[in-house]
């Protein structure tokens, strides 16, 4: 099934048979029950797999799916139910003496409430929306002074993702590691746990970089945990795919949530324990029994799975969309099956506003955690994206961090190495734009053969580009426009090759494109290749992992250039207003919260600069906005 959002989505091109269920917003399509179920009966299928959106844990739909006559390819509705409010999930865990984080699991959800509960358990709390998962309706609170503010922020986003505006608080661990443990079972009484992994690298409490098993956890504490895991699952006889979530604090381990459906991470336990787990949920699903028993898995070498998303880290991780001008994945032939990609993108797709920010999933596998790392930081280096932000390079840098290299890691690794792994914000290097400069002339090159050729002179110099002048020095000088700052490049034509004169020195270098479409270039004797997408006037490098995208200046476009009306406040990202704090008129103090901007899983808050008065307010609640889009106009005091 697709959105009339994702009509060319690669799926959608895979796919025997596809059918259009809907308008792009999620509820009105992904998230419909009743467009669904029509699209399973027409279809003649026989089961539905609901894959690892938010209704692979809607036990209303499993429900729907068994009326209709069709097999739910997931645990019972009774199951889902159960784990689907993390009150009584807690409560049910509790019984079961499986540790549970101390909290409020209560059904009183009045402010006096929940302040007196947060002062009981001491700050920081946690709030989390009982239905939610994903990050979604979390909210850190530190001290009793912003619970209100926290509490509505999460109620209004849990509300949105789930219906559902419960919350439940608990005591906010200092940068535990997050370890879960994937269990499955069959409706034969049959279950057994394929190890752990380790999901410590977040933010947003939100999974970026995950592995199996988890490295540097004592033995007796790892069988602790996969002990009590499988006891939740037979607790509520599951059945299926599922992941029972812990938080480890030192030598204490306690259950945060189950999954109840596969996991956006479960290929790095395919890789290391050598199972297909969509095979073995079909399977199940038939009432076929688990094909093996605990006693014949075991756990081989190491995994890990990066998330490449379409966001930007140096933004504190906003979403972005736009556009995949270029979107090449590494050759995965030459890893011999110890690289895979996941992904639903193909070059040229658009990244919508309208779905989670999550591009593709890149994962290697290595007999060792070191030589794991390794290839995960090799195979990053060949991916070439551009188009759209992406976390991309942050991969990398985390990839390649001495702590996460050591195991040093919890949930706390981003914001405590926040600074050597954020991208730096300094000037482009002397090879990336020695590269952009290249890949200019390169291209006018080309257009110089083109234009000879529909020429009736073929021959004629004035079609060169190699640097001919009837008088004067033969050079090209060419300038890139880097974030805020301009750099001036001089190329001097000598023979087949140019002399580039660069900030940081002169060098010379000679290019060519090969036949895959990458940039091939000699620096002083250096053999480099790089990716280059040219948007316009914006030439993106893709060199090593890393993309950096330059603007050639052109100065008859700058005269068509506005700058944006001072005074006012424009849309970080593009998204859907969920909420207007103030009105044309208001005087706020600095900080404080205008409007709220949803995007891609994520709430985020535009705050006033500085103190001062709301002049006008242009969108209401409900809007669509692009970025860079005037949102509120503001005076200050």
């Amino acid at each position: 099934v697709y959105s009339e959002a994702d009509c060319d989505a690669l799926h959608v091109s895979l796919d025997d048979e596809a059918r259009c269920i809907g308008p792009a917003p999620a509820a009105e399509s992904y998230l419909d029950i009743d467009v669904i179920m029509d699209a399973a009966l027409k279809s003649g299928a026989e089961a539905v797999h609901p894959g690892y959106g938010f209704l692979a844990e809607n036990p209303v739909f499993a429900e729907a799916v068994a009326d209709a006559g069709l097999v739910f390819i997931g645990p019972p509705a009774e199951a889902l139910r159960a784990m689907g409010s993390k009150i009584t999930a807690k409560a049910m865990m509790e019984r079961a003496g499986v540790p549970v984080v101390p909290g409020y699991h209560g059904e009183g959800q009045d402010l006096e409430v929940l302040a007196r509960e947060a002062d009981r358990i001491g700050y920081p709390v946690l709030l989390k929306a009982s239905a939610g998962g994903g990050g979604r309706g979390m909210r850190v609170v530190e001290a009793a002074p912003a619970l209100g503010e926290a509490l509505e922020g999460a109620r209004r986003e849990s509300k949105a993702a789930f219906g559902d505006d419960q919350l439940l608080i608990e005591k906010y661990l200092d940068c535990p590691r997050h370890v879960e443990i994937q269990v499955f079972a069959d409706a034969h009484g049959n279950a057994v746990h394929l190890f752990d992994r380790d999901c410590s690298i977040q933010r947003r409490h939100q999974k970026v970089i995950e592995e199996a098993p988890a490295p540097g956890l004592p033995e007796g504490l790892r069988d602790a945990m996969a002990g009590a895991a499988l006891a939740a699952t037979r607790a509520i006889d599951y059945q299926g795919a599922g992941t029972v979530e812990f938080m480890v604090d030192g030598k204490d381990f306690y259950f945060l949530e189950m999954n109840t459906r596969l996991q956006v991470e479960h290929p790095v336990t395919e890789m290391v324990v050598g199972a297909d787990l969509v095979s073995w949920q079909l399977s199940v699903a038939a009432g076929a029994p688990l094909p093996c028993t605990q006693e014949d898995i075991h756990c081989a070498g190491h995994a890990i799975e990066a998330r490449l998303c379409a966001e930007d880290p140096g933004r504190d991780f906003l979403p972005a969309a736009g556009r995949l001008s270029c979107f090449r994945l590494p050759r995965l032939t030459a890893y011999a099956g110890a690289a895979r990609v996941d992904t639903g993108f193909h070059e040229g797709d658009e990244i919508s506003v309208h779905y989670d920010s999550l591009i593709a999933k890149i994962v290697v596998w290595a007999e060792t955690r070191k030589a794991a790392v390794q290839r995960l930081c090799g195979v990053l280096e060949e991916v070439q994206i551009a188009g759209v932000s992406t976390n991309l390079e942050f991969l990398r840098t985390v990839a390649a961090h001495p702590a996460f290299a050591g195991g040093d890691i919890d949930t706390g690794f981003i914001d405590r190495h926040r600074e050597s792994l954020m991208p730096s914000a300094g000037r482009a290097s002397d090879r990336v734009l020695a590269l952009a400069s290249l890949a200019v002339m390169v291209d006018r090159t080309r257009q110089g053969r083109e234009t000879a050729g529909r020429s009736s002179d073929p021959y004629s110099p004035w079609h060169g580009t190699q640097g001919w002048r009837l008088n004067g020095d033969s050079r090209h000088i060419l300038t890139f426009g880097d974030g805020a700052d301009e750099v001036t490049i001089t190329l001097r034509y000598r023979g087949a090759t140019y002399v580039l004169e660069l900030p940081g020195g002169i060098v010379n270098a000679g290019a060519w494109i090969d036949g895959a479409g990458d940039l091939v270039a000699d620096i002083d004797g250096v053999r480099v290749k790089a990716g280059v997408a040219r948007n316009g006037n914006d030439l993106t490098i893709m060199d090593r992992g890393t993309a950096r995208t330059l603007t050639l200046i052109d100065p008859a476009a700058l005269a068509d250039q506005r700058e944006t009306p001072s005074g006012s406040l424009t849309a970080p990202m593009p998204g859907r207003i969920v909420a207007v704090e103030v009105e044309a008129g208001t005087h706020v103090h600095a900080g404080a919260t205008l409007m709220v901007l949803e995007a891609m899983k994520m709430e985020h808050a535009v705050a006033a600069p500085m103190d001062g008065t709301v002049v006008a307010v242009h969108y209401a609640v409900g809007d669509q906005v692009d970025e860079g889009a005037e949102l509120v106009a503001f005076e200050g005091t």
